[in-house]
């Protein structure tokens, strides 16, 4: 069994090393041109295989700022090829470009004067020569034993696919907020555009006290609050230091009985790490997490003037699923 998937995996990284030394790039980037000045929709169909390709090709265009739709081709011949319009550009993905259904299509997509280009492994396939514009996939052999079950030539689809799209998403300048209109929902929604200020405590919930103020008397706001801290302010609100659990028991460890006497800024720590409130969560959480020897629970919550307006935990942001 070992022998069987090291053999494959050997394979397969030297089948994709013969396609990323033998295509043409100048075809790949003769073939964005075409997509990026489509003034219309950019249609993809596929049979098999390679419509799962083209399907999913279509979503990630669609995602990052291209519009695009995938269309059967069976269905395409049934009615819906009446969305073809001639400022569209309509893409065919087919590792052999013999695919009747697809060649069927041609006569009718010609009617609606659109621009036709095919993805395709067999230049010389009817596919190729009856589109306007055509980029050859070389693929030396599937990892099927028989080089019959197309596996090798659709990741090699999928590699053109994705870097179309993302090209296309580069040049047009698509942006993480726009990126995230289109994914509302999930984790990646989440992440783009849940931000510091819808997830942290505000007003009376967040825990603080002044640089003069003793310990014995900030006791009650650290246990009270429970964030696991106390933020030590100015009287103008500015963020002056932090004192944590952490820094409690260091200090009683040190003092003693003394302890409860001393001032907050004596055994503060000073200079804490903030976020400003209009940051992502996500983030915040990067931030949290960038000293993987010492991560900290909880930053505190600036505006633009500095002023502290929150505090945001790091569980609450787990807790929001992002």
């Amino acid at each position: 069994m070992q022998d069987v998937v090291e053999r494959l995996w050997v394979n397969q990284r030297n089948y994709l090393n013969y396609f990323f030394d033998k295509i043409e790039l100048q075809q790949l980037e003769q073939m964005l041109k075409i997509l990026l000045e489509c003034p219309g929709l950019i249609l993809l169909s596929g049979i098999g295989k390679s419509g799962l390709v083209a399907e999913k090709m279509s979503v990630t265009l669609t995602s990052t700022g291209t519009r695009a739709l995938f269309i059967s081709p069976t269905n395409a011949l049934h009615g819906d090829i009446g969305i073809v319009s001639k400022d569209d550009v309509f893409i065919m993905v087919s590792k052999s470009g013999e695919s009747d259904e697809l060649i069927h299509l041609i006569p009718y997509l010609r009617n609606k004067e659109a621009k036709i280009l095919s993805i395709v492994s067999n230049p010389n396939s009817r596919l190729a020569k009856a589109c306007d514009f055509f980029l050859n996939i070389p693929v030396e052999k599937e990892i099927c034993p028989y080089n019959l079950a197309p596996t090798t030539s659709t990741v090699m689809q999928m590699i053109v696919a994705d870097i179309l799209a993302i090209s296309l998403m580069e040049i047009k300048k698509f942006s993480k907020e726009q990126f995230a209109m289109n994914h509302p929902s999930g984790r990646i929604g989440r992440r783009l555009m849940t931000k510091v200020k819808d997830l942290m405590l505000k007003d009376q919930a967040i825990p603080c006290c002044q640089p003069q103020d003793k310990l014995a008397d900030v006791l009650v706001e650290l246990s009270n609050k429970r964030c696991g801290c106390v933020l030590v302010l100015s009287p103008e609100q500015k963020l002056q230091g932090i004192f944590t659990d952490g820094d409690l028991r260091r200090t009683l460890q040190k003092l003693g009985a003394h302890a409860l006497d001393a001032n907050m800024e004596d055994i503060m720590t000073k200079s804490p790490r903030k976020i400003a409130l209009t940051e992502l969560a996500w983030t915040a959480l990067q931030k949290m997490e960038e000293d993987q020897k010492h991560p900290i629970m909880v930053l505190a919550v600036v505006d633009e003037s500095e002023k502290v307006v929150g505090i945001i935990k790091m569980h609450d942001i787990i807790q929001s699923g992002i």
